[in-house]
């Protein structure tokens, strides 16, 4: 039987490579960081999720060594059994602290979180009004639902505000949106949003995945950008992205609704929880935050420069004030195939970064989403621009 399917596999991958969508991965051989070795390569990386730099930050990994020397290597269990330390529970309460909420539980990642939400509270009777350029993790989730749904335009409030009277009968009525919308690094009208959920009666639940640790005045996340912090339901992010880069996840929000999820949630119920050098480097991560504010100043500075920059060399790049700073190739036919020679000229250039095209964005809609650190210097933002500018010249789109 594979002899047949395997020649169907074959036959679809090489299609994919010549669409220019393949996606092949590239070998890091050094920590995480503002530089990274490629092919015995020293070069630039500029699509990290690295937002603060502490992925390799010297007092995060002593953290997570001194915890993995106190608490050994992982628990081998479920939370519900034998897999709850004292550590998770107050990694919990720092989380529900710093993101101002009243509880919050761990997943091993944030898909996870957004895989175990609806389920438990959505059921036949309820709705589920999602943004339509939500996560993939918010969509495999809002599907293990029973609930009626509802998908309105991306950020267009007229059209979330007719969805929430189209379902006006529903029992529950959930609006889900990302904080930050990852492929463009825009922001949701949070704002908005909790306005028209509480004149409708609905909650609202925010994924904060692009946003936590450094959105808002003191990183807070989106809810603190938009002033909205207490009036967001539920809100689920990650610890593996601007919180030390590792892995994890969490669900954070109303006590009742967290102690339903301990309850409900599968992925919470049956997958083992996330091992303690995790919580330790988790919890200095989150002092770090609280004592410093320097990485979040170089972080909005090296955005301000690369962001500009990039736009008086003439690419095209959308006004914006976030690390992910995609450019865009939406007035060239071959926009994915222009996307993956520019990624790998650019490599050459030593610039790491990576073209993405479909399904990642929609057809026609290829870009290079670039991501700037705190641990970046300017210069190297500079040379970043310098690359650019090159291979820019190179392939017809700067002058």
């Amino acid at each position: 039987m594979y002899g047949s399917y395997g020649e169907y596999l074959r036959s679809e991958l090489e299609e994919i490579r010549s669409q220019g969508l393949y996606k092949s991965e590239r070998i890091i051989e050094s920590p995480q960081g503002a530089e990274v070795v490629v092919g015995g390569r020293k070069i630039l990386n500029f699509c990290a999720n690295n937002y603060l730099g502490l992925a390799s930050d010297p007092r995060v990994i002593e953290a997570a060594r001194q915890t993995l020397d106190q608490w050994g290597y992982g628990l081998s269990s479920v939370r519900f059994i034998c897999g709850t330390t004292s550590l998770h529970k107050r990694l919990e309460e720092e989380l529900s602290d710093f993101l101002g909420t009243e509880d919050t539980i761990l997943y091993a990642a944030c898909f996870d979180a957004n895989g175990g939400v609806f389920e438990p509270f959505m059921s036949e009777d309820t709705a589920i009004i999602t943004d339509q350029l939500n996560h993939a993790s918010i969509i495999d989730g809002v599907r293990l639902a029973k609930a009626r749904r509802a998908i309105y335009e991306h950020g267009d409030m007229e059209k979330l505000e007719a969805a929430l009277e189209l379902h006006a009968d529903a029992r529950l009525r959930l609006v889900v949106t990302d904080g930050v919308f990852s492929m463009d690094g825009d922001y949701a009208k949070l704002d908005e949003i909790c306005d028209l959920a509480e004149k409708h009666d609905a909650m609202v639940m925010v994924d904060e995945s692009h946003a936590t640790g450094f959105t808002g005045p003191t990183g807070r996340g989106t809810h603190e950008r938009c002033g909205v912090m207490g009036r967001v339901d539920v809100i689920t992010t990650t610890l593996g992205k601007a919180l030390g880069g590792a892995l994890g996840g969490c669900t954070s929000g109303r006590r009742e609704m967290i102690e339903w999820l301990r309850q409900k949630s599968r992925p919470y119920l049956f997958s083992n929880s996330i091992p303690p050098m995790i919580c330790g480097a988790s919890l200095e991560v989150l002092r770090i935050l609280r004592e410093d504010t320097g990485p979040l100043d170089r972080l909005r500075e090296n955005e301000r420069r690369l962001r500009s920059g990039l736009r008086e060399l003439g690419f095209d790049v959308n006004p914006g004030e976030h690390p992910i700073v995609p450019v865009h190739f939406r007035k060239h036919e071959y926009d994915a195939k222009l996307a993956q020679a520019m990624s790998a000229d650019l490599l050459e250039e030593g610039i790491y970064c990576i073209g993405f095209s479909f399904p990642v964005v929609p057809r026609g809609q290829a870009r290079i989403r670039l991501q700037v650190s705190a641990a970046h210097t300017p210069a190297h933002v500079d040379r970043c621009l310098e690359a650019f500018a090159t291979v820019g010249r190179r392939h017809g789109i700067t002058a």
